[in-house]
C-alpha cells in the first residue's frame, strides 16, 4: 500500500503556528498584499476559483488562534446546499465559494462509480461541514471547518443498477448496497473487493484533481479511518493511504515510465 503525502505551506510544528501571522501566510502563499482587495471570481462555466495562490476568496482569512481560549471563527456568507449531482443524506452548511467545488467532486464521484458499479451513488453520507473549532493536531490554527470550508465524507448510497448494466455487475451488487470507508478502505474480505478498489480508485483521482481541493485526508492520516477530509484551506495537505496501482506494483515500474 502506497500512501499519497504532500505538504506545501504548512508549519511544521505547533510553535510555527503560534508566530504565523496573516502577513506570514499571505507572504508564504506569494500573495500580492493587495490580494484581500482584490475579489476573486468563479469560472463562469465551471464555478471553480482558481486554486493558485490568492484565487479563492477565504485564502486572506486568519488562521491563527491564541494557545488557549475561546475560539471565535469570523463570519463567512454561508449557504445549506442538498447536493446536486448526487444529493446528500442532509443538507451541508457551507461557505458559498465551496459550494462549485462540491460539485466537481460530485461529478468526480459519479464518474468513478459509473466505471466500478454501473452508475453513480444515490446519495452522499457526510459526518459534518461548519464546526466553529481548532485544527486538533495543531491548535493554534483554525479548522476550516470553522470556515464551513471542508467537508467529511463518510460514504455512499447506491439504488438498483439499471437494467442494462445487471449482467455485468455480481449479484451482490445488482441491487441497493451501502459502501463506507470505515468499513471497505482496507477491507481484506473478497466479497469486498470492488468497494475497496472503488474507494483507492476515488482517493487518487482527488489527490490528482489538483482544482477540486488543496487539502486530501483520510485513511492513514490520524484521526482519519472513518471518512475523508476535502478542503480549500490555503495551503496543499495530502495524506492518505492509497493500493499500489498494477503499473506501481509491477517490479520493472519506475517514476515517469524508466526502467533499469
Amino acid at each position: 500500500m502506497n500512501r499519497a503525502k504532500t505538504t506545501h505551506n504548512r508549519p511544521a510544528s505547533q510553535a510555527a503556528a503560534v508566530v504565523l501571522s496573516a502577513a506570514a501566510l499571505s507572504c508564504a502563499l506569494g500573495l500580492p498584499s493587495s490580494a484581500a482587495a482584490q475579489e476573486p471570481r468563479p469560472d463562469p462555466k465551471t464555478g471553480l476559483y482558481s486554486l493558485a495562490a490568492g484565487g479563492y476568496p477565504l485564502d486572506a482569512i486568519e488562521r491563527v488562534l491564541a494557545p488557549k481560549g475561546k475560539v471565535r471563527c469570523p463570519t463567512v456568507e454561508k449557504t445549506r446546499y442538498p447536493g446536486d449531482v448526487i444529493p446528500y443524506h442532509s443538507k451541508v452548511m457551507v461557505a458559498r465559494p465551496f459550494v462549485g467545488h462540491l460539485r466537481a467532486f460530485e461529478r468526480l464521484v459519479a464518474e468513478v462509480a459509473v466505471r466500478h458499479y454501473g452508475r453513480a451513488p444515490r446519495k452522499l453520507r457526510h459526518i459534518g461541514t461548519y464546526n466553529c473549532r481548532r485544527i486538533r493536531q495543531w491548535p493554534t490554527f483554525l479548522s476550516e471547518h470553522g470556515l464551513a470550508n471542508g467537508i467529511d465524507v463518510a460514504g455512499f448510497d447506491f439504488g438498483p443498477a439499471p437494467r442494462a448494466e445487471r449482467a455485468a455487475l455480481p449479484k451482490a451488487l445488482r441491487g441497493a448496497f451501502t459502501v463506507r470507508v470505515r468499513k471497505h478502505w482496507r477491507s481484506e474480505r473478497a466479497a469486498d473487493a470492488r468497494h475497496r478498489a472503488f474507494w483507492h480508485d476515488l482517493g487518487r483521482e482527488l489527490v490528482a484533481a489538483k482544482h477540486i481541493f488543496r487539502v486530501v485526508l483520510g485513511p492513514g492520516y490520524p484521526g482519519h479511518e472513518d471518512h475523508l477530509h476535502l478542503d480549500l484551506a490555503p495551503w496543499r495537505l495530502v495524506e492518505i493511504d492509497l493500493d499500489a496501482t498494477d503499473a506501481e506494483a509491477d517490479p520493472n515500474h519506475a517514476p515517469g515510465g524508466a526502467t533499469e
